[in-house]
């Protein structure tokens, strides 16, 4: 069994192995991968063990990380929450994992981000854990009024019914107005984190190749911006990617109003699922707000295929973070421009 590396922004086959295989999501999608090949310049690439020409019943996909600042490394797949390797026949996941560790040869490490990671952690790959996250996801089975009522009654159903009498008036869309306003409460919050905030190209890149699969969600008052998230959407699953508010008016509903018209929307297009993605497992306070959803928490594991000690994340920590939190706005969105490319 050979392996064979494909580039999945050219070749037609990977959409169509997307389209069909039971564990992939929208960070397999060729929009993910060309946003990350646009705002941030990074190689994509992936191995299958079809043949060119035969339809594609596996594949890894990951990008070419060069960088000065955090080394030259592999990564499937760069700012994804999870990246759940695409196997296909027994055996062929560990033909594609072996093909990956050795196109790495002299780079840093390789990193896969799977879901499942029973098939890699049972298996002799040569992977190591490197982290781990709280995932949570919300089953979207039950009828709207059965999911209403699994919240918790007073963190969320409360907050809902808050938001109900103070009239928020919540919107989506992709327009720019909807970017300009979900910005510039991601400032807001990234420097109540102490955190420097993703570049805007990104999300301009991201609505520009999600297109109507990218919705941004927002809550005002009286004309004011109070809360907004973003969410991708695939056939079977809704991922809440990113969120931002002002938390002077945290006690008005807005982000629970947010949510939970995200939450319906899915619903009622059809998908079985609200991804609410990964929480530092550090972060206890993130990790109750997902519970409070009626979600089911597991665990996410990375891998590499060198031993690493895990350590808790200092991110928005020590000098860096202060600075970060008094930085001008401005001042504070070039920082974010020039480290996120390191970060993936």
């Amino acid at each position: 069994m050979s392996v064979f590396v494909i580039n999945p922004l050219t070749d037609p086959r990977w959409n169509a192995l997307v389209q069909s295989h039971p564990q992939a999501s929208v960070f397999h999608s060729t929009a993910w991968l060309r946003a990350l090949e646009q705002s941030y310049g990074y190689t994509c690439e992936a191995l299958t063990t079809a043949k060119p020409g035969e339809p594609l019943t596996d594949g890894l996909v990951y990008c070419r990380v060069q960088s000065w600042l955090t080394g030259a490394r592999i990564v499937s797949l760069p700012f994804a929450d999870h990246c759940q390797p695409l196997a296909g026949a027994e055996g062929s996941l560990e033909k594609l994992v072996k093909g990956l560790t050795k196109i790495a040869g002299k780079w840093k490490y390789i990193e896969l981000r799977p879901v499942d990671s029973a098939p890699i952690s049972a298996g002799a790959l040569g992977l190591h854990p490197s982290a781990a996250f709280a995932f949570h996801q919300l089953d979207l089975a039950p009828d709207a009024e059965a999911i209403l009522k699994s919240f918790h009654k007073d963190h969320i159903q409360r907050k809902l019914r808050r938001a109900e009498r103070e009239q928020l008036e919540i919107v989506s869309g992709n327009s720019d107005a909807l970017l300009d306003s979900f910005y510039s409460l991601l400032m807001l919050t990234r420097r109540r984190h102490q955190l420097p905030p993703q570049p805007r190209s990104w999300f301009k890149g991201l609505i520009q190749h999600f297109g109507d699969d990218l919705h941004i969600w927002a809550a005002s008052h009286q004309g004011r911006a109070i809360a907004s998230i973003l969410t991708l959407s695939a056939p079977r699953v809704e991922v809440y990617k990113y969120g931002c508010s002002d938390a002077t008016m945290h006690n008005m509903g807005g982000m629970q109003a947010v949510m939970w018209k995200a939450i319906q929307f899915a619903k009622q297009r059809g998908a079985v699922s609200f991804d609410f993605g990964r929480s530092d497992l550090s972060n206890e306070g993130l990790i109750s707000y997902k519970n409070q959803w009626g979600t089911v928490q597991s665990t996410v594991t990375y891998y590499r295929n060198i031993a690493v000690e895990h350590k808790e994340s200092a991110a928005g920590s020590g000098l860096a973070g202060k600075v970060f939190s008094i930085l001008p706005d401005p001042c504070l969105a070039a920082v974010g421009r020039a480290l996120y490319k390191h970060m993936g």
